[in-house]
């Protein structure tokens, strides 16, 4: 697998590199960057519309002028409406980008609880299932007409990936119209070389993965084998986008074993899409041993703030057990750096450095799942993603609901010696946080996490993991 020279990366044109920087962790792009997006974002008044008066010649020409074309009315300003018609000229797959589950405007949303009931409380199982019920409710009603969620060339498929499997994870037969047009319009981002992901996004990758996942899911619902082929060919794209021994790369090179947003050697690896990469082929049978798994474990442990034998990077400094983004090609991280130098640990990447390390077969007393488990101790927390606060929360409670059924514990004892019930924590945590319409969004953009659409399809999936005795040893 050759790797691209730096002067051959940055001639990659501004606009594809900032479409492929939007969702950051859980849906592709880079922790804090947005390219475009976030020049745009600058722009933003307090009603959530983009003030032209305030553009600068920071903001590039043809980015500027595509965007002026959308104020029809003339005032200068760009309201959610005018941004949804905008997303939809800028194409996609079929109406992608279109219709009213496109794009979710930024606007203040009403509780559906201001506090749980006494019955609430009593009966969590029974909160939980009307919980998911009313957060597929809203998905029913926000879906685009050619069946997928907030796709457009900003975004991608990866939207609809991840509502597709909370869809599934949530019960909704294949056959019920959400699924079953969500699946369709899927299918139709099936590719000839097996990858299932948007045109032009370089987000194949991360999207492949995700879709390897959401195929076998309803492959298994289905039980006739009619995503056999699909699947196949899908995991051999996946297992092709590792940078490994088969494609060229030595394991003393930083990049051996991990897995970045694009198929190639256009995209560095992190552990976010590394993580997705493992799970992924958890998910279709492969077993602890399998060779591209363990090659994984080599990158995932030298994103670990952990002195040993397994780090190699020559990067770590503070030692605190907990995870980083990435350590190659600029060190990039969300959390930023200790004052005393180095990568911050934080939450959402922490879950997701232990979830990898349980899927590689290691156990509790492997030194790098005890700090790992450690720093998760000093850390643990349901209302905030440690390190980065709001930011980001959702795909936190996502990794977080994964690594702790994968830990196959009902209760987590933290470093003050709490033992707390996760799975009644994050029922009642989300059970609130729910809108009166069914969704779920964050106030804080970072990750396109003000998209209800991509953050309900989370929460779908985070619940699927607190059913009574999920996972459970």
């Amino acid at each position: 697998m050759k790797r691209f020279s730096l002067v051959a990366i940055l001639s990659v044109t501004f606009a594809v590199f900032s479409a492929s920087c939007l969702l950051a962790q859980g849906p592709g792009g880079r922790g804090g960057f947005g390219g475009g997006r976030d020049m745009l974002n600058a722009l933003r008044n307090a009603d959530g519309a983009i003030d032209l008066s305030k553009a600068s010649g920071e903001i590039p020409d043809f980015i500027l002028e595509r965007v002026k074309s959308a104020d029809k009315n003339g005032d200068g300003l760009i309201d959610a409406e005018e941004e949804q018609a905008l997303a939809a000229a800028r194409g996609g797959r079929g109406e992608a980008g279109s219709g009213p589950g496109a794009t979710t405007p930024d606007v203040p949303k009403g509780k559906m609880r201001v506090a749980l009931t006494g019955e609430e409380k009593a009966n969590l199982q029974a909160l939980r299932a009307k919980t998911v019920q009313d957060g597929i409710e809203f998905l029913k009603k926000s879906q685009s007409s050619n069946g997928s969620f907030s796709a457009s060339p900003r975004v991608g498929i990866g939207p609809t990936i991840i509502d597709a499997i909370g869809l599934l994870r949530a019960g909704v037969k294949i056959d019920e119209p959400v699924l079953a047009k969500a699946l369709a319009f899927l299918e139709a981002s099936v590719h000839d070389d097996g990858g299932i992901y948007s045109e032009g996004m370089r987000l194949s990758s991360y999207e492949s993965c995700l879709g390897l996942v959401c195929f076998t899911l309803a492959n298994r619902q289905a039980g006739d084998g009619r995503y056999d082929k699909l699947l196949a060919d899908a995991e051999k794209f996946v297992r092709g986008s590792q940078y490994n021994a088969e494609n060229g790369v030595s394991k003393d090179d930083e990049y051996f074993g991990g897995v970045g947003y694009g198929n190639g050697s256009m995209t560095r690896p992190d552990l976010s899409n590394t993580q997705f990469f493992v799970e992924a082929l958890r998910e279709i049978g492969a077993d602890e041993d399998d060779q591209a798994i363990q090659d994984a474990l080599v990158f995932v442990s030298r994103c670990q703030n952990l002195e040993s034998e397994d780090n190699v990077s020559g990067r770590t400094t503070s030692n605190d057990g907990g995870f980083i983004y990435t350590f190659v090609s600029g060190e990039e991280n969300p959390a930023g750096q200790e004052v005393s130098g180095g990568l911050r640990s934080y939450g959402s990447i922490t879950y997701a450095g232990l979830k990898s390390l349980i899927y590689a077969g290691l156990k509790a007393d492997d030194p790098r799942v005890e700090a790992a488990t450690n720093w998760i101790r000093d850390n643990y927390s349901t209302t905030e993603n440690p390190g980065l606060g709001k930011k980001g929360l959702y795909y936190y409670y996502h990794t977080f609901a994964k690594c702790f059924q994968a830990l196959g514990v009902a209760t987590f004892e933290d470093k003050s010696g709490v033992a707390h019930d996760w799975r009644k924590e994050l029922i009642e945590t989300l059970a609130l946080a729910q809108n009166d319409d069914g969704s779920w969004v964050n106030d804080d953009r970072m990750w396109y996490e003000t998209d209800a659409n991509l953050v309900t399809g989370y929460v779908l999936i985070v619940l699927s993991y607190c059913a009574e005795g999920e996972g459970e040893k």
